[in-house]
């Protein structure tokens, strides 16, 4: 925090032709702009232009997770997976769940 405030104080101190210093340091440090850094500060994220020429979003918080819907139960010889839970209603067991194992 007190390194933030401290680049923040230098911006403020220094003319536009060392803002680009600033700027080009703190993205070889952090991995994120002097900018980057103002507004992680202000939204209370993590804000990165690095990110964002990787292709990922600007902020890691803004991150779209898909997480895919799969059940998948033990079946004669194999494993079988659906979009749904245990549609035959049989009382399967999913794999991967093992609560038949708890001590109590």
């Amino acid at each position: 925090m007190r390194r933030l405030a401290f680049l923040i104080c230098l911006g403020l101190l220094s003319g536009c032709g060392s803002l680009a210093g600033i700027e080009i340091g703190t993205t070889v440090a952090t991995d994120k702009t002097f900018t980057d850094h103002i507004i992680s500060f202000s939204s209370g994220k993590d804000c990165s232009s690095v990110r964002r020429e990787q292709g990922l979003s600007y902020c890691k918080e803004d991150e779209v997770s898909i997480t895919p819907n799969v059940f998948c139960y033990n079946t004669l010889g194999r494993v079988t997976c659906y979009d749904r839970p245990d549609p035959h209603n049989g009382k399967q067991r999913q794999v991967g769940i093992n609560d038949h194992n708890l001590v109590q």
